[in-house]
């Protein structure tokens, strides 16, 4: 019988200590099977229903989903600390020292009125931190799992501060046209940079603005489907959507 003592209310070391027990010989079979890579996709799914519950503007579901979050990232230490490389506190530690390091005007003698300012010093030390010599190491760090919209987003602003020559719009207009005129399916992805691109001069975010057109996607058919019911007249009437 494990020795834990029941409480009213719960605090971060409960958390630290009842994963320790889970992963225990006298704990549960399967969280002492996890690895890193076993739980990689438990991670992103639960940071991704954090995020819906952000856009949902869900509070009570938040709390519940940021408590996951949390979990994974207790569990992922707690692995670590098993093979003495470091444990939740020294994940702490770093995050900590990264926050005081990166914001100089709060806890150093740098002046920053703006987040223009801000993002500008924080980008100058982490290049620094980084040891990022050069505009290519900034952008070989851009993380490779990020979804394929948003890495490309992060690399075309870091290409920017390198000062990569911008087209506009209207150039960008016609560079997907001639690629949609040669109708290869190999000039997708150039068409994809462009529309991410032109997204940036408008200043909205591709991904955002993709998973909420694919939300209206889902309302239109939904009301297509109520309102008419057969689905070979509805699919002809939605085509010219797909």
């Amino acid at each position: 019988m494990i020795n834990f003592i029941r409480k009213e209310k719960y605090g971060f070391r409960d958390l630290v200590e009842i994963t320790k027990i889970l992963r225990s010989d006298e704990g549960c079979p399967w969280d002492r099977e996890q690895t890193h890579k076993s739980i990689r996709m438990n991670f992103v799914e639960e940071v991704y229903e954090a995020c819906e519950a952000i856009d949902n503007e869900d509070a009570e579901l938040l709390l519940e989903e940021l408590g996951d979050v949390l979990a994974q990232v207790v569990f992922h230490a707690e692995l670590e600390s098993e093979v003495g490389r470091f444990d939740i506190d020294d994940v702490a530690d770093g995050v900590c020292k990264k926050f005081i390091l990166r914001h100089p005007h709060v806890f150093g003698d740098v002046t920053a009125d703006t987040s223009d300012e801000v993002l500008e010093n924080w980008d100058d030390i982490k290049r620094k931190e980084k040891s990022h010599n050069t505009h290519f190491s900034a952008m070989d760090s851009v993380a490779r799992s990020l979804p394929a919209l948003m890495r490309a987003e992060k690399l075309q602003s870091k290409a920017k501060k390198a000062g990569l020559l911008q087209k506009d719009i209207s150039e960008l207009s016609d560079s997907i046209k001639k690629e949609l005129d040669l109708g290869n399916d190999m000039n997708v992805g150039n068409i994809l940079l462009d529309v991410v691109r032109i997204s940036r001069l408008l200043g909205v975010n591709p991904e955002q603005e993709l998973d909420s057109r694919n939300e209206k996607f889902l309302a239109e058919f939904k009301k297509l489907e109520d309102e008419d019911g057969e689905l070979s007249e509805l699919l002809s009437r939605f085509s010219d959507k797909l």
